[in-house]
């Protein structure tokens, strides 16, 4: 057999047509294998704590990488938020993921920002930003009194507060209740749901506008909660639709609806065994551009004018902890928060942050980017980070 020496030489004496047949041989075997091993694309998200291969290589791609590797959603996300805020800085989401240990509870070692909260000033700013993506046909009634149900006025503390569902408004208005005086002492944690009936129901905005004049509603200390739209929709499916016993199926006729609609099933007893998928959740949030409020797009409940703002302060819940502070300040009471909101607890390392990181990375990029384009807004309103930056669920400032 000849030594791959003896047939490059032999290749150099043969005539100029020979040669040229030889490399349009060699031409066609590259093609070849290019075809036979293409690059694989890669994923939406990997495991928390983990990198692909391709980003162990090169933690930061320039721009060119990014726009190969970045699902469409990713990239609408990047190019709104930078749109709206020329204050932060967007971290690519599929190259920010660090290698690092797990810590045991799902979180991942190499967190690159603080807990520290935004300032009033970004928060707002910010806020007002992201109300140029708002169709105009959506924007609230321009007065207090025409708002929607989700916004309540407590007389006693001038207080007006518009509660979000899955922004931990039950909380907020259990507090709110114990410093305006309807309640005595702190509900106990399994009956804080109490708090959406008639506890609260005088000072829901329908009522109390029948009461007050918009002249003292302006005048009042108003302040709302937004929240990471993708925590938000994995803890609205946990707390309302899942099989989770510790806390889920609250509202069972809307799951086996989705279940029906999602599996094409009609048997109500077979039905009444099951339970959606996080999965058949955001498909049907997709499909259905959903009216339950627990689904919908967190500023269709805010009240909210197109020429300014109309909160006097905006707390992502992320900061619940430490701006519930500066909130029962500047109400002047003595109250707190049920639950874990007061503790010194990291949303980064929280159950709902964990399960978004995994379920969502299971999620097909076209799902993942038809759920974006519906709460584009939503992420807007604090630039929340995507579910595979490290630093997932904290907005970016």
């Amino acid at each position: 057999m000849e030594s791959r020496a003896e047939v490059v030489e032999e290749c150099k004496n043969q005539p100029s047509s020979n040669n040229r047949r030889f490399v349009v041989v060699l031409l066609v075997l590259t093609v070849t294998i290019i075809t036979l091993y293409p690059r694989q694309e890669s994923k939406v998200q990997f495991a928390v704590g983990m990198v692909s291969p391709e980003e162990d290589k090169e933690v930061l791609p320039t721009s060119a990488e990014e726009e190969e590797v970045l699902p469409n959603s990713v990239a609408k996300v990047a190019a709104i938020n930078s749109a709206v805020t020329t204050t932060s800085t967007i971290i690519s989401p599929t190259s920010s993921i660090m290698a690092g240990e797990n810590t045991g509870t799902g979180g991942v070692v190499g967190f690159t920002r603080s807990l520290d909260p935004p300032t009033q000033e970004w928060a707002q700013q910010q806020f007002q930003n992201a109300l140029n993506l708002v169709d105009t046909s959506q924007i609230s009634p321009p007065n207090w009194a025409s708002c929607g149900p989700k916004s309540y006025y407590f007389p006693h503390i001038n207080t007006i507060f518009t509660g979000v569902p899955k922004t931990g408004c039950s909380n907020w208005i259990e507090a709110l209740l114990r410093a305006n005086g309807d309640l005595k002492e702190q509900l106990n944690p399994t009956q804080v749901r109490k708090v959406h009936g008639g506890l609260s129901s005088r000072h829901r905005m329908k009522n109390a506008r029948y009461e007050y004049d918009e002249e003292t509603l302006v005048k009042a200390f108003k302040f709302t909660v937004v929240r990471n739209p993708w925590t938000r929709i994995v803890s609205g499916y946990r707390d309302k639709l899942s099989s989770e016993k510790t806390q889920g199926g609250s509202l069972r006729s809307l799951g086996i609806s989705i279940v029906s609609k999602m599996r094409h099933i009609t048997d109500h007893d077979e039905l009444k065994k099951l339970y959606p998928t996080f999965e058949e959740v955001v498909r049907w949030v997709v499909q259905s551009g959903t009216g339950n409020p627990h689904f919908r797009p967190q500023f269709t409940t805010l009240c909210i004018s197109k020429s300014q703002v109309r909160y006097d302060f905006i707390a992502p819940l992320e900061y619940a902890g430490s701006l519930s502070q500066e909130i029962w300040k500047k109400i002047g009471a003595k109250t707190s928060l049920l639950g874990s909101y007061d503790k010194s607890s990291d949303p980064r390392l929280q159950k709902s942050a964990q399960y978004a990181r995994e379920w969502l990375s299971e999620l097909d990029k076209e799902l993942i980017e038809k759920f974006y384009e519906i709460f584009r807004v939503d992420f807007a309103l604090m630039n929340y980070s995507n579910f595979t930056d490290p630093d997932f669920p904290l907005p970016i400032f």
